[in-house]
Parts: C-alpha cells; sequence; structure tokens
C-alpha cells in the first residue's frame, strides 16, 4: 500500500472541500504521477519559496518535464526522490463563508447619540494567486484548514468596516435607523477595499449576500424612542406641549381606573393642567431643525451646513473641508498674487505678507482730464485721452455734401 501510495500523488475524494490540500509526505519519489484536477494548481514548496507548479493534468514528477525539481533531489535517497513540500491548491470558487461581529461604536448624525453596530452576513471567496496564497499566508494561518482562511479573511473585512464604512456614515451623514437604504453602496465599499486587503494574500471575495448591518435591541429601541418623540413633538407645534399630552393621556388612562393607578402626584400635576386649560394655549417654539430620520421629521440634531462643491471635479465636499474628498483639490479660494513680489496672499488681504505692497488695485486717472479710468481701460472715458499720455484718437471725417 505504501508503494502504491507514492506511484500516485492526487487530493483525496474526502479532502477535494479543501482550499488547500498538503501532500502528507516531503519525499516525492522520482517518476512518481501526479493527477491534477482542473480546478486545481499543484506547487512544490521549498524553505518558503514556490519553486515549481503543476497545472492541470497527469503528471510526472521528474526535472526534466518540470523545472525546477532538480535543485530538490534528495541524496540521502540516492537521487532517487525529491524533497519538497507539496500544496494542492483550489482555484474554483468556495461560496456560502459567513462573517459576522461588532463593528465599532458609532455617533449617529441624526441625533448624536452613540450606538453600537454590528454586521452579519456571507461572502462567496476565490484564489486569485496561488503561490501569493502559499508564501504569504503559510504560517500566518492553517492554510489546510478551510475555517482557519475564510476566519481571517472574515477578520480582514470587519478591520475594512471599523474604518471605511464609519467614514462613509460621517461623511454623508447616513442615519443609523435608514441605513439599510444604502447596504448596496455599503456592500460595493466594503468589497473593494476588502479585496485590496486581501490582494497580498492571493484571495478574493467575489460576491456577499444577506448582508445585514443592524443595532443592539437597546440602541435600537432607544433610537426609535427618540425618533418618535421628535416625531410627536413637531406634531404638537412643540415638545412642552407633546409632554403635557402625554401626561393627560396617562392621567385619564389612570382615572379609567378608577384612580387607583394614579398617585397623588400625578393628580396634583393633572388638577393644574385642568386649571390651564380654561386659559388661552400659547404656542410653543418649534422643535429644533435637522436632518430627518428615515421616513420623514425633524431630529434634534442641529441642520448641518451646506457642503462645498470641488472647482476641479464638482463633488460635494463637507463644510468646512480644506481639500476635496474625491481629487484632492483644495478648496480653499485662491488667494491674491502680489504684484511686486509675486507673494500669494489670503483673500481679502490689503497688504502683501511678504513686502508690505499695497494689493489694492492701483487707480489710474486720465493725464489730460483727471477723470478716474477704469482697471484695464486704454482711453479716458470722459475726453479720450490715451492712458498713459498722448492725445485723444482723432473723430472720424464727416462725408463731404454732394455737389449742388
Amino acid at each position: 500500500m505504501p508503494l502504491l501510495d507514492r506511484e500516485f500523488i492526487a487530493v483525496p475524494d474526502d479532502k477535494k472541500h479543501q482550499i488547500v490540500y498538503k501532500w502528507h509526505d516531503h519525499n516525492i519519489r522520482k517518476f512518481t504521477r501526479a493527477i491534477v484536477n482542473a480546478d486545481e494548481l499543484a506547487l512544490f514548496v521549498n524553505t518558503g519559496k514556490v519553486v515549481a507548479t503543476m497545472g492541470p493534468g497527469r503528471h510526472q514528477i521528474d526535472a526534466d518535464e518540470i523545472p525546477g525539481l532538480g535543485i530538490l533531489i534528495d541524496f540521502a535517497t540516492g537521487g532517487n526522490a525529491y524533497k519538497a513540500e507539496l500544496y494542492f491548491v483550489g482555484t474554483r470558487e468556495y461560496p456560502g463563508n459567513n462573517f459576522g461581529g461588532r463593528i465599532d461604536d458609532v455617533q449617529d448624525p441624526q441625533t448624536g447619540l452613540i450606538v453600537t453596530l454590528r454586521v452579519f452576513g456571507d461572502y462567496s471567496m476565490k484564489v486569485k494567486d496561488p503561490v501569493s496564497l502559499i508564501t504569504n499566508l503559510v504560517g500566518t494561518v492553517d492554510v489546510a484548514d478551510n475555517e482557519a482562511i475564510t476566519g481571517w479573511m472574515s477578520d480582514q473585512l470587519l478591520k475594512v468596516m471599523r474604518t471605511h464604512m464609519t467614514i462613509q456614515i460621517v461623511r454623508n451623514g447616513w442615519p443609523i435607523l435608514g441605513l439599510s437604504a444604502y447596504t448596496p453602496d455599503i456592500e460595493e465599499e466594503v468589497m473593494a477595499k476588502g479585496n485590496d486587503q486581501l490582494a497580498t494574500y492571493g484571495v478574493e471575495i467575489i460576491r456577499m449576500g444577506n448582508f445585514d448591518i443592524n443595532l443592539s435591541e437597546q440602541d435600537e429601541t432607544q433610537l426609535k424612542a427618540l425618533a418618535k418623540d421628535t416625531a410627536y413633538s413637531r406634531l404638537a407645534g412643540g415638545f412642552n406641549q407633546y409632554a403635557a399630552g402625554e401626561m393627560a393621556l396617562g392621567a385619564g388612562a389612570g382615572m379609567a381606573q378608577g384612580g387607583g393607578a394614579v398617585s397623588g402626584a400625578f393628580l396634583a400635576a393633572g388638577m393644574g393642567m385642568g386649571g390651564q386649560a380654561a386659559a388661552p394655549v400659547q404656542p410653543g417654539p418649534p422643535p429644533p431643525p435637522g436632518p430627518g430620520f428615515a421616513g420623514g421629521g425633524a431630529g434634534y440634531a442641529a441642520q448641518s451646513q451646506p457642503g462645498a462643491n470641488c472647482p476641479s471635479c464638482n463633488a460635494t465636499n463637507a463644510a468646512g473641508a480644506k481639500f476635496c474628498a474625491s481629487c484632492g483639490t483644495a478648496m480653499a479660494p485662491p488667494g491674491v498674487v502680489c504684484a511686486n513680489c509675486q507673494a500669494e496672499n489670503a483673500q481679502g488681504a490689503k497688504f502683501c505678507a511678504s513686502c508690505g505692497t499695497s494689493l489694492a488695485p492701483a487707480v489710474v486717472h486720465c493725464t489730460s482730464c483727471g477723470t478716474e479710468v477704469a482697471p484695464g481701460g486704454k482711453f479716458c472715458p470722459s475726453c479720450g485721452t490715451a492712458v498713459g499720455g498722448g492725445a485723444p484718437p482723432a473723430a472720424p471725417a464727416e462725408p463731404a455734401a454732394p455737389a449742388g
């Protein structure tokens, strides 16, 4: 049996699901037959370097057929074997890999509350570069264990989400309660940034599915309660009116039970409200303006300032941004260049910060009549004298009268 085992090398049927299968013997007999399936690539590794590869098909393991094996000859066997690690790497798509966990604590742009975001989903992966996978990932994880590889990839995805997704929420002002509306954008961003992170290791994410970003039950309840209070405050004309209405409803419900459910302090408050009922209702101040929750309604947060458009690519940037987030162009208005020393000064500067020359445009007066000439003017608008001196241009001659 050991002899036959050495005569043919291939991935066993019960291991074909593995992304990477490592052949168990480092001594590979010369002229052994190797079978590489259509969705595999075999790699010979020595001292951490890939020295030879075998594509799909049947191969005879010999230096004449596979260049590079000559340096792997095992002299302890009289030159009848090669000493190397042999890996079979699957190049097909591997679907159904789950990921999930806590992303980060994020401030909701709509309410200012700090909430904890979580994400769950699955993804499909593929080995894009088997050489990079074996060279760079072996030693980091157990590549012979699918869960070790996919678990490591899931950690990289969460790392990307902690940075890029948080940036997206803050930059775009996405409401936490309405994040599901932006799921396609988030998926696209996570895939692109995730594959950038994974490229060094020769693996990539093909697609994502069941992508779900959610909150803890406590955070979701708190945000929904705040959204309800805000919407009702707007309908009532202010938070004081809404609070008074809630108190009245509570008193009515308690009295409907015979007063047993209403405390003395609450009854006193109810009586006070009853006395106020006869007085004219004074309209309260409107609720603070702010961006709306998903589905409508103003929030408690102050209205965000409109962003500025980039003068180069016209992309919208956050208010106060100094450089365009899309192309990097400076967002500050162009400065004033000093005519004397060519130094650039801030907009509105009256004197050059470098040489002290006045930055106000020089006023030009006509040398003949003293009238002020507009900047760039070549002739006096009053008498026609050329700027800088000289006689005014001659008036065109009138045509001669016809002979009578």
